[in-house]
C-alpha cells in the first residue's frame, strides 16, 4: 500500500510541498507588519497577463506635481521566486513609500511562483509586465493613470532580493538587444540585495545568519526554483557561473546596487558589483552597515530606509 504524501518543504506554513509533488499555499502573510497607508498615495490593480491571470498594482502620489511628469518605477518583489505578492503588506508599504518619497508612479507586478512554475517563468512574467506598459503607451484605450502626467521616457526598474535578480535578467536582455520596449525607455536599474547563488559558498553565506534570511532558506528557495536538472551555477542563478554568458560585451544601462552589511548575500552582491565595474559598466554599490536582508522593503520608514530614498532619487536624476 502506498504511504500518504508527507511534507518535504515548508516555509512558515505559507508554502508547503509534499512528497508527491503537490503544493499547498496560504494567502496569509507570515509576519506581522502593519500597513502604513496615510492617503498620500492612491493605488489600484490592473490585469496585465490574461492567460496567467497576473495582476499588477499601480501607485501614484495623491497630489500631482506642480511641474513635470512623474517617472515610472517598476518594483519586482522578493520571496526567493517561491513566495510573495504585490498584496503582501511589506510589498505594499514599500511601494507606497517609493511613490511618495520619490514622487513616482510605481508599477508592482505579480509573477508566477516556484515550484509550480520554476525559472525562467518569473523572468518571463517580468518582461511581460514591461511589455504591458509598452502596449499601454501605444494604445488608443490607454490605462487612465498612464495617459497623462507620467514620463514614459523615464522608466526605472527596482527589484528586491529575487526581484533584484529579475531586474538583472531584464537588464541583460536589454543589453543584449533581445528586449525592445519603444516608445518607453528604461533608464536604469536598482537592485536591492539581488538574490544570486553559486555552488561555491561565499564567506557571508557561511557566516552568521541575519534575522530575515538564513542559509537553510537560501538553499530551499534555490532547490524549489532552479530549472529542473540545473545547479546553483545556472545562468539564472549565478551571473558569473561556468556556463553563464559573458556580460562584458553587453551595453548595460546604469545599475545601482544596495545591500545590507549584515546580509547573507552581501559578499556575492559586492562581487557582482565589483566584476561589472571591472568590465567598465556604469554601476554604483552602496552598503548599509549593520542592516540585514530586506531592510528597506520590510521597514520602508526606518532611518536606514530614509537614507536609501535620496540615493535612489539621485540615481534617477543623474540618469534622466
Amino acid at each position: 500500500m502506498d504511504s500518504a504524501p508527507h511534507l518535504v518543504e515548508d516555509f512558515q506554513g505559507v508554502l508547503q510541498v509534499y512528497s508527491d509533488g503537490s503544493v499547498l499555499r496560504s494567502t496569509t502573510f507570515p509576519f506581522h507588519i502593519p500597513l502604513h497607508d496615510d492617503g498620500s498615495v492612491v493605488w489600484k490593480d490592473s490585469l496585465f497577463h490574461k492567460h496567467h491571470n497576473l495582476h499588477l498594482r499601480l501607485y501614484k502620489p495623491a497630489v500631482s506635481p506642480t511641474k513635470g511628469n512623474l517617472p515610472i518605477l517598476y518594483y519586482f518583489h522578493g520571496g526567493g521566486f517561491c513566495v510573495g505578492s504585490r498584496t503582501w503588506p511589506n510589498c505594499h508599504n514599500c511601494c507606497l513609500r517609493l511613490a511618495s518619497g520619490l514622487g513616482a508612479l510605481v508599477v508592482a507586478p505579480d509573477f508566477r511562483l516556484a515550484p509550480e512554475h520554476r525559472l525562467p517563468a518569473a523572468v518571463e512574467d517580468a518582461v511581460s509586465s514591461l511589455k504591458w506598459l509598452q502596449g499601454q503607451a501605444v494604445s488608443e484605450d490607454c490605462e487612465e493613470w498612464l495617459s497623462e502626467g507620467v514620463d514614459l521616457d523615464r522608466v526605472f526598474v527596482v527589484g528586491d532580493s529575487s526581484g533584484g535578480n529579475m531586474a538583472h535578467q531584464v537588464a541583460v536582455q536589454m543589453g543584449a538587444g533581445l528586449l525592445e520596449l519603444e516608445p518607453i525607455r528604461v533608464r536604469g536599474f536598482v537592485l536591492m540585495a539581488p538574490f544570486f547563488g553559486g555552488t561555491v559558498r561565499t564567506r557571508s553565506e557561511e557566516g552568521p545568519s541575519d534575522t530575515m534570511f538564513n542559509l537553510e532558506l537560501f538553499d530551499r528557495f534555490w532547490r524549489l526554483s532552479i530549472p529542473e536538472g540545473g545547479t546553483a551555477d545556472h545562468p539564472l542563478v549565478n551571473p558569473f557561473g561556468p556556463c553563464s554568458p559573458s556580460l562584458e560585451p553587453l551595453k548595460l544601462n546604469p545599475i545601482l546596487v544596495v545591500v545590507g552589511g549584515n546580509e547573507l548575500l552581501k559578499d556575492r552582491v559586492e562581487q557582482y558589483a565589483k566584476r561589472l565595474k571591472e568590465m567598465g559598466k556604469g554601476i554604483e554599490y552602496v552598503e548599509f552597515k549593520g542592516e540585514g536582508h530586506g531592510f528597506f522593503t520590510n521597514d520602508p520608514y526606518s532611518d536606514a530606509a530614509n537614507a536609501v530614498l535620496p540615493i535612489i532619487k539621485r540615481f534617477i536624476t543623474q540618469n534622466s
